[in-house]
């Protein structure tokens, strides 16, 4: 019998929060789909941040979950452990905008301190519409050819010097929204480290799971037997 995939899913789990059951569900249907079990924790933020890097390298994954968040501040420190641990990681919604804070603090790309994204464009209580196009050859044919209708609760502008540094540098957009704002983005330097403004577990279904949701659990999946699998498997 084949090992339990582990995922950590780092959040402030609130059994009123519709984001935070689609995310255990839309587990479950990617799950279905691939053939896999998968056991996942959630692990609260503020205890995520007392985390070494050999604990979270003790999963096969990360997911960051939809906010709200009950101690933000501490995202930060959690993400760049979970990215010292090298494992792979999928950011939904709100972490969107600390992952790109954090990368650019890493790769030292705004020295002068500079606001460079910007606050909250979308109400956090609701969700909005939002039209998620592809770009990239690997999420074309991961969505299809399609551009998909997602909901999503956070809208965040980059700066247009700072997008620049970090599509030549940092990360590759893999896809847009209708305001060609990069709307799903990956580090050039890993093999799974993927962040997406919208909510892609809101949108899943039993019978048609998520492609991202099953695209993270199928490179779990496959590097756990052979290496070299290439991003979004």
């Amino acid at each position: 019998m084949k090992e339990a995939l582990k995922i950590a899913i780092i959040g402030d789990f609130n059994f009123t929060y519709n984001a935070h059951h689609a995310t255990n569900l839309a587990i479950e249907h990617a799950a279905h789909l691939l053939e896999v079990e998968v056991n996942y924790y959630w692990i609260r933020v503020h205890e995520a941040a007392g985390l070494k890097v050999n604990k979270y390298s003790g999963f096969d994954g990360v997911l960051l979950a939809p906010g709200p968040y009950e101690n933000a501040f501490f995202l930060n420190e959690v993400l760049k452990t979970i990215l010292e641990a090298q494992v792979p990681i999928l950011i939904t919604g709100l972490g969107f905008k600390t992952f790109l804070e954090v990368v650019i603090k890493m790769y030292n790309l705004n020295p002068s301190q500079e606001k460079v994204i910007s606050n909250n464009l979308a109400a956090e209580d609701h969700f909005e519409k939002v039209e998620v196009i592809p770009i990239t050859e690997s999420l074309k044919k991961l969505y299809q050819h399609s551009n998909r209708l997602e909901l999503t609760n956070s809208r965040y502008s980059i700066y247009p010097d700072i997008l620049k540094v970090l599509k030549e540098e940092v990360i590759d957009v893999e896809g847009v929204n209708q305001f060609d704002e990069p709307e799903v983005i990956s580090l050039k330097s890993r093999q799974f480290c993927v962040a997406s403004m919208s909510l892609p577990q809101v949108c899943s279904t039993k019978e048609a799971p998520h492609p991202l949701i099953s695209a993270f659990l199928n490179y779990i999946k496959n590097s756990s037997q052979r290496e070299g699998v290439k991003k979004h498997g």
